[in-house]
């Protein structure tokens, strides 16, 4: 059996979870989200507990076991608490600004870069070099971040660019020197 498929989930007060055949759909504070489980995998809900089963022990079956329990799981946290990643801007001359629920980024181009908020996306700026994507979709929240880190990924050599908040750029050495 896989360790993390074979564990409970237990909802906690204030959601509500709904199970109509292969669709999950979880409302909570926050929002309402929707997931469809792939077609072996069977999940049920009682007494305030969703367990995922799996029919067989095929490689696929295996596969999906754990990873339909983790994506009901992230909704579920996605509708109580929410997901946040944090940027941060290192070079000189690189900012963000808020332009209404939109961002505009300096970034040593010969222009600025607009970034537009997705539904149900809320991007904050936090400082002139800080900012962070929020929202209830764990999976949507992490690629608006990633793109925004796109934009001016950082430079090995100065560790210049965008980068989320506590990442380790491995530096390069560069020329030598006479």
């Amino acid at each position: 059996m896989s360790r993390i498929g074979r564990l409970p989930i237990s909802v906690p007060a204030g959601v509500e979870v709904k199970i109509d055949g292969s669709v999950v759909s979880v409302k909570g504070p926050k929002g309402e989200l929707v997931h469809t489980v792939a077609s072996p995998i069977a999940v049920a809900l009682e007494d305030g507990i969703i367990s995922v089963t799996r029919p067989n022990d095929e490689r696929a079956s295996r596969s999906l076991h754990g990873l339909t329990r983790t994506l009901i799981s992230n909704l579920i946290v996605g509708v109580t608490a929410g997901y946040e990643k944090k940027l941060e801007i290192v070079g000189t001359g690189y900012r963000v600004q808020a332009k209404g629920s939109d961002l505009e980024f300096a970034l040593g181009y010969s222009h600025p870069v607009a970034v537009k908020a997705p539904e149900g996306i809320i991007l904050t700026v936090e400082g002139p070099t800080k900012l962070s994507v929020s929202g209830i979709d764990k999976q949507q929240v992490g690629e608006v971040a990633a793109n925004i880190r796109k934009l001016r990924k950082p430079d090995p050599y100065k560790g210049k660019g965008v980068r989320y908040a506590g990442e380790i750029i491995r530096r390069k050495v560069g020329k030598a020197g006479k």
